[in-house]
């Protein structure tokens, strides 16, 4: 009596996990079919450049779907495609004091991303994605970009990402 109840539970469950080819455990909805994406150099289009950030965006990217995903990284023409620019970095005062100076400045970040899916056209997508920092007016902005820009690299890809791939 075990072994048919514990063949139907393992059938049933081999049937799930066979049936939703497109999921994985990282979260990601990646069709079953894909084996490549391309991820193409950011470059920085801003009107104010920080000098490493092309190279870090894309990086952390490619990085990202290297580390959460199978796909392997191609040049070009992937079955899922990632590329963009780098649109805004800026920095502005926003809250002022009494005397009117700024007690804090905001970097802030924007990123347009277009990403192609070979296998679900209605996957794809341009969209913008924005992230900011404040910073005391006391420091400088390449004092503030060493504490502030990893963690809001970090987030853009996070945001790019899920946007790509995990359709929640």
């Amino acid at each position: 009596m075990k072994k048919p109840f514990i063949f139907l539970i393992v059938s049933v469950f081999a049937l799930i996990f066979h049936g939703c080819g497109i999921y994985s455990f990282t979260g990601a909805s990646i069709p079953p079919e894909a084996k490549t994406i391309s991820v193409l150099y950011f470059p920085n289009k801003a009107t104010m450049v920080q000098p490493m950030l092309s190279k870090s965006i894309t990086e952390a990217l490619q990085d990202k779907f290297r580390s959460e995903s199978s796909l392997s990284i191609t040049q070009r023409n992937g079955d899922l495609a990632v590329e963009g620019e780098i649109t805004g970095y800026d920095t502005q005062p926003i809250a002022i004091q009494g005397n009117q100076t700024a007690a804090l400045n905001r970097l802030t970040i924007t990123v347009n991303v277009r990403f192609r899916n070979r296998f679900e056209e209605k996957a794809n997508f341009e969209s913008s994605f924005s992230r900011y920092r404040d910073y005391p007016s006391s420091k400088s902005l390449s004092s503030a970009e060493t504490e502030l820009l990893p963690g809001m690299i970090e987030e853009l890809i996070q945001d790019i990402y899920n946007k790509c791939v995990v359709n929640w």
